[in-house]
This record gives C-alpha cells, sequence and structure tokens, in this order.
C-alpha cells in the first residue's frame, strides 16, 4: 500500500514550486509593455483585428525561406499600424498571424497586398480574418470570470452540504491548485511562444474544475464511508486506505480522459491545439491535486484540530467508549 499521508511535505512542495513559478511568469507577463495582464490576451477579450496567412507553397521558391518577423514589421510600420503583435506560425516558418487594432476592409486589403508584395503570394484559401470589438471583448471576459465565480460557489455549496465545512474546503483548495497550475503554464508559454488565450480557455477551466472535483469526491466518499465503519481508525490511515482504494480507477479515468485530448492537440488543428493542451495540463494536475493536495490536507486539519480519531476502543472488547459527535 502506497502511504500517501508519510511523504505529504514533498507533495505540497512539488504544488507550491510549480505555482510559484506560474506566480513569477504572471508577475513578468504583467509587467511587459506588450502584454499588461498575467496571461497574454487573445482576440476574444482585448479585441480589434488578427489576420492569420500562410504562403502558398504550390509556387516554386514560394516557400523556400520562412517568413521572416523584420519584413513584416517593416510592412505594418509603413502603413502607420502601431503596435501590431506578430507571431510566425507553421512548422516551417510559412505563415503570420497579425494582431492589431480593428481595420476596416480597405485597411485589410492593403495590408494583405503589402505583405505579399514584401514576402511573397499567400494561399488565399487558408487566409483568416477575425475582428472583435472592444466591448464584446470586455463582455466575454467579464462573463467568463463570473462563471468561473458561480462553478466554484456551486461546487463549495454542493460539497458542504454532501460532507462537511473542512471537506468543502480543501476541495476549494483543490480546484483553485488547478487553476493556478493552468494559468501559470499558459503565462509561461504567453512568455516564451507568445500563446494567448481567448474565450475557450474559460471553458477549459470550467471543464478542468468539474473533472478535478469528481476525482475529489470519490477520495472524501471513500473516507466519509470508512470513517462511519471505524470511527476509532487514525484519519491517516483512513485517508491513505481510500486514496489506494480509489488509485487505479483515478489513473485510469485520466489515462483514458487524457489519450483523445493528446490527439486533439496535434491533429486536431491550430483552433482547438491550445484548448486540448489547457485540458492535458488541467486533467493531469486535477488528478494529482485529489490523491496528493485534497486528501492529505483534510487529514492535516483533522489532526491539527484534535479530530484524527472519532472514538476509542477498549482493549479486548471492542466497545467504543468515547465517540465525538460527527455527521460523517
Amino acid at each position: 500500500m502506497i502511504s500517501i499521508i508519510k511523504q505529504r511535505n514533498l507533495w505540497w512542495s512539488i504544488s507550491a514550486g510549480v505555482i510559484l513559478v506560474g506566480f513569477l511568469a504572471m508577475a513578468i507577463s504583467w509587467g511587459s509593455p506588450g502584454i499588461g495582464a498575467p496571461l497574454r490576451p487573445g482576440l476574444d477579450f482585448v479585441g480589434g483585428t488578427r489576420l492569420q496567412l500562410d504562403l502558398d507553397c504550390t509556387e516554386v521558391g514560394n516557400c523556400d525561406q520562412p517568413i521572416e518577423i523584420v519584413k513584416v514589421r517593416e510592412v505594418t510600420d509603413r502603413l502607420g499600424i502601431a503596435n501590431p503583435n506578430i507571431q510566425i506560425t507553421g512548422e516551417d516558418g510559412t505563415g503570420v498571424s497579425i494582431r492589431t487594432k480593428d481595420l476596416d476592409v480597405e485597411e485589410r486589403t492593403e495590408l494583405q497586398n503589402s505583405l505579399a508584395e514584401a514576402i511573397g503570394t499567400f494561399d488565399v484559401t487558408q487566409t483568416q480574418i477575425d475582428t472583435v470589438g472592444p466591448t464584446l471583448g470586455r463582455q466575454l471576459f467579464t462573463s467568463g470570470l463570473l462563471a468561473l465565480l458561480v462553478a466554484f460557489a456551486g461546487i463549495t455549496l454542493y460539497l458542504n452540504f454532501r460532507f462537511q465545512l473542512d471537506y468543502a474546503f480543501f476541495a476549494f483548495v483543490a480546484l483553485f491548485h488547478d487553476v493556478f497550475v493552468t494559468m501559470g503554464v499558459f503565462s509561461i508559454l504567453g512568455l516564451i511562444a507568445g500563446v494567448e488565450i481567448d474565450s475557450l480557455f474559460i471553458v477549459s477551466l470550467l471543464t478542468i474544475i468539474g473533472f478535478s472535483v469528481n476525482d475529489t469526491v470519490v477520495i472524501y466518499d471513500r473516507v466519509r464511508e470508512t470513517l462511519q465503519f471505524y470511527p476509532e481508525k487514525h484519519i491517516n490511515d483512513v485517508v491513505d486506505e481510500a486514496v489506494n482504494q480509489t488509485l487505479m480507477r483515478s489513473l485510469n479515468t485520466s489515462i483514458t480522459t487524457i489519450l483523445p485530448l493528446v490527439a486533439i492537440f496535434f491533429l486536431g488543428g491550430e483552433t482547438l491545439k491550445f484548448f486540448a493542451l489547457a485540458l492535458i495540463v488541467g486533467f493531469i494536475s486535477g488528478a494529482y491535486s485529489s490523491i496528493f493536495i485534497a486528501s492529505t490536507l483534510l487529514a492535516w486539519w483533522r489532526e491539527k484540530t484534535g479530530r484524527a480519531i472519532l472514538a476509542t476502543v477498549t482493549e479486548g472488547e471492542g466497545e467504543i467508549l468515547d465517540s465525538t459527535p460527527t455527521t460523517d
């Protein structure tokens, strides 16, 4: 049997280290002039126009060299487009993504023609143009945050009703753990690779907390069930037993869920790529927090509050002498 409790300081240290690195990345991102937020916001949240252009590689010699970001910036500067966000895309660097202020049809056409003259012919079938107004962007961001807060509140109320306040609180801590880990990873990706978050990222966070709380409830339900039948057991033994009984179920569920997401990440195209990545990171974090964080924190708290053993037993007779009132 694996002893989760004995190594709980290690589990907590790993989580604290990952979250601290994420917070550091978010602080750097917030202070960066080109970002100004904990995570690099996408078009959905800040508004503006985004052009995704790919060179037409059917033309001889058109894709021999990757696109140079300097040439793209020279074109945008010449057209008076201030502070564009430019990223080279594609495995061979034959695509470019430009996010800038809201451009009308004439300005977009002029930009495309100027880029074609400076870089090469673009494949019109692969061209993507998205435009979002700043008001709609703010509404999407506000609605996303509200959805997260409502989800957290609903889960906390349910767990408090289903179990007890300490169960609900530490499940809540585990959910925050998963959200912060996912946000930290994407903050790092935003700094290193220019990865942006959009409305799908909010959807992924909602999905992650739903997945994570499911694993946590399974473990907590086993803890509560064991305490009902064996109130004389120490909480550390109860938690270790509960985790070991549900460990393979949690791992199998996580692995079978993550495998399709890996396929989507590699084969699902650019639109779903980072949505799948957010779910992969969150599901791994959720399985980890349910097994190593939520359960060990509950045991630690019960020890600190003098409820490590709910009842004592007489020697030889097995009769419960002193029982602490509980709703478990």
